[in-house]
């Protein structure tokens, strides 16, 4: 009997300690603050003097959209000079919101795109307490989709995300929305779990075992969903429309090798763009004119 209860008080013992690790990481990690602030593990990730760009000089209109499970998701829409088929959406990185993507919205104007610039869940304007990095994102992303192809039914849409973003992205293009007609993918991993796994000791100080184990029940637990959820690597062979691969091979956050994994993957007509000397989410800022130049020569054949 004796043997019984020790067993038993170790079990629930052990259960408690996982708990209590994955719950700190998820909430490190994922939890937005009761402020509307970034995780706190954002100061470790991203850069903290990087600013927000001003915003695009063109007209301009707020969207809104309930999500799937109820939350209130917000977006910026842009119009270019001229009414036009052509649509960007443009999905910002972990810890940012919408406004971090206004110059790459910019850009996409100047060359006559309609653009959609949403603020994730958990980001933002929206509504959420947890980024789930791309397992739920991307279904919102999928139904932004769906809102303008019921308003424009000759919608051509380009989605274009950066590192989240990027996964986000690809994982929307799997579920093989309609009017899609390519994909630009910016840095993006090939699981959010294998990302925080590779730099958990050198960011947070923390041991792979039995953190990330543990942390992906208590993610399912709070969010519906695991981190390993969010994993791009696994779908990307269902998707049917081009896409452009970028990464910078000084990429130290989300390791560049993942983008040659992504891309050997993928089935689909498929590009990648190398930009040599370039850390994470910094191929755009490392020479805007030969970024943007190699995405619309990209593009320019499919919308």
């Amino acid at each position: 009997m004796k043997k019984i209860f020790f067993v038993i008080a170790a079990v629930i013992f052990l259960s408690a300690a996982g708990y209590f690790v994955g719950n700190y990481f998820v909430d490190f990690a994922l939890k937005r603050g009761d402020d509307l602030s970034s995780p706190k593990a954002c100061a470790s990730i991203a850069d903290p003097n990087l600013k927000a760009p001003p915003a695009p000089n063109f007209p301009d209109e707020d969207w809104t959209l309930e999500s799937f499970d109820g939350l209130k998701l917000y977006a910026k829409k842009f119009s270019p000079a001229g009414k036009n088929n052509r649509w960007a959406i443009l999905v910002h990185g972990y810890g940012r919101d919408g406004t971090f993507a206004y110059d790459y919205a910019e850009e996409y104007l100047k060359c006559g795109w309609n653009v959609l610039v949403p603020d994730l869940r958990a980001a933002g304007k929206s509504d959420g307490k947890f980024i789930t990095m791309g397992a739920l994102e991307s279904r919102d992303v999928f139904d932004w989709m769906k809102k303008i192809s019921d308003e424009n039914p000759d919608a051509k849409i380009v989605l274009h995300g950066v590192s989240m973003g990027a996964a986000t992205v690809l994982m929307t293009a799997a579920l093989e929305p309609k009017n899609l007609v390519a994909v630009v993918e910016d840095c993006g991993y090939t699981s959010a779990y294998e990302m925080f796994a590779a730099q958990l000791e050198k960011i947070f100080g923390l041991p792979e075992y039995p953190v990330m184990p543990c942390a992906d029940i208590v993610c399912k637990m709070k969010t519906t969903v695991k981190i390993s959820d969010a994993a791009p690597l696994e779908v990307v062979d269902k998707i049917k429309v081009p896409v452009l691969f970028i990464h910078g091979d000084e990429d130290k956050l989300v390791p560049f090798e993942m983008m040659g994994k992504l891309f050997d993957k993928t089935a689909a007509p498929k590009e990648k763009f190398v930009v040599e000397g370039a850390g994470h989410a910094d191929a755009k800022r490392k020479n805007p004119a030969a970024y943007f130049d190699r995405v619309f020569k990209f593009l320019e054949d499919k919308s």
